[in-house]
């Protein structure tokens, strides 16, 4: 009777682990890549109509110097939320998930403020 080869069948095949992927990490790094992202777009937006508060003049009246004021207030709100963001990112990968969801809820609800005074402002803008 013939033997088989080995390798073919009765001898030591090699076993290559695969990469483990621990998905709830891969999970909080997206969702920290989402607020980053979402942050640098309300900067962006609030860049632009602070810009076109000062070009279209508007800036100098009662309202304007209002709308400027609540931009610098979201300003404001997101530094706070960068600040935050960055403390999540330091934390130690064995972390408790509470300390990250503390992080996370103060930053969303800063965001959320953020978005209310930007669009305040982008409706105001919208008129003129």
């Amino acid at each position: 009777m013939a033997h088989p080869a080995k390798g073919a069948r009765g001898g030591k095949a090699r076993v290559t682990s695969p990469d483990v992927v621990d998905l709830a990490q891969a999970r909080d790094a997206r969702r920290l890549r989402d607020f980053q992202a979402r942050c640098h777009g309300v900067d962006e937006v609030n860049r632009k109509s602070l810009a076109r508060l000062f070009q279209t003049g508007f800036i100098f009246t009662r309202q304007g110097a209002r709308l400027a004021r609540d931009l610098l207030l979201a300003h404001q709100h997101l530094l706070r939320v960068g600040d935050l963001l960055a403390r999540i990112a330091e934390l130690p990968e064995g972390a408790d998930a509470s300390d990250s969801a503390v992080l996370y809820d103060e930053a969303q609800s800063l965001l959320a403020r953020t978005t209310e005074l930007t669009a305040r402002c982008g409706v105001v803008l919208a008129q003129r």
